[in-house]
């Protein structure tokens, strides 16, 4: 019996470095297993930081369900530069707006230029159950206990769908983030682990930020990761409510609305469609 993936078309494309897979299994009533997103990441150029799998819409008016694959096989609640990519592969269709559904959230997408699109991410999540924590907290700064050596002393919480700990440095370039990531990744106070970011203050309206991704690791670029960092930086009055973040893929624009959404801009690279094989799969249970 071939496998329900044998060839379908899977899109590589990359959000300001972000690594980017497009699997549309809309129409198709299959649900990608761990083992399965763990297959795809070891194929040769299919390594991916996130994999965003399309499925048929669950409600009126979106244009599709999201279930989005860390390089491990765990899930996602959100990714804004996957988000990006998905309207860039879905505008090929025409579609210039698109209102897409998570488990954790519902994502309303713009295309502002040719490979240049605007995501709302919704509303920040900023209570301490909501992220969560594992103990009452106010978010704006919570200590780090216990400590980790190296690791700055407190961080910000900030929930985009997924748990942030944003960590204010002076230096975000000289920060061990490959060694402290893991780590606090895995901290008692974050009991469904967290993103870890490092992020510089430059200026008002400029963050130099670097992203340790749970369930990936180190990546070029981390839109929600961006967004929290902006919503904790306003709320520390390190900056105003709009920034340029600066990543190493690339810069994403932010900005943290009044109405309380936070909206992120930023570029989509498209790099190839393939075909996914069945030799992928072999001794792998879909």
């Amino acid at each position: 019996m071939p496998h329900p993936l044998e060839n379908r078309p899977i899109l590589r494309m990359n959000g300001a470095g972000n690594e980017i897979l497009v699997l549309d299994l809309r129409g198709l009533d299959h649900v990608l297993a761990p083992q399965e997103a763990r297959a795809i990441a070891a194929a040769p150029g299919l390594r991916f930081d996130q994999l965003m799998a399309l499925h048929d819409p669950r409600e009126k008016g979106d244009d599709a369900f999201m279930r989005i694959y860390n390089v491990d096989g765990s899930l996602s609640g959100a990714c804004g530069n996957g988000a990006r990519c998905v309207a860039y592969a879905l505008a090929r269709d025409g579609k210039e707006r698109l209102r897409l559904a998570t488990d954790a959230a519902r994502i309303e997408t713009r295309r502002e230029a040719e490979t240049v699109f605007t995501v709302d991410m919704g509303r920040p999540r900023l209570d301490w159950r909501e992220i969560p924590l594992s103990r009452e907290a106010d978010t704006r700064t919570v200590a780090l206990e216990p400590p980790v050596a190296g690791a700055p002393t407190q961080f910000s919480a900030v929930s985009m769908g997924n748990p942030h700990a944003v960590f204010f440095v002076p230096d975000a370039l000289a920060t061990p983030l490959e060694t402290l990531g893991p780590k606090l990744e895995h901290h008692p106070l974050f009991p469904q682990r967290a993103n870890i970011s490092f992020a510089q203050i430059v200026a008002r309206y400029d963050i130099l930020l670097r992203v340790w991704e749970r369930g990936t690791g180190a990546t070029k670029a981390c839109g929600s990761a961006a967004c929290a960092t902006l919503v904790a930086a306003a709320r520390a009055g390190f900056t105003e409510r709009r920034a340029r973040v600066r990543l190493p893929g690339g810069d994403l624009h932010i900005e943290w609305r009044d109405d309380d959404h936070v909206m992120m801009t930023g570029p989509v690279e498209f790099e190839f469609e393939t075909m996914l094989s069945a030799s992928l799969f072999e001794g792998v249970a879909a």
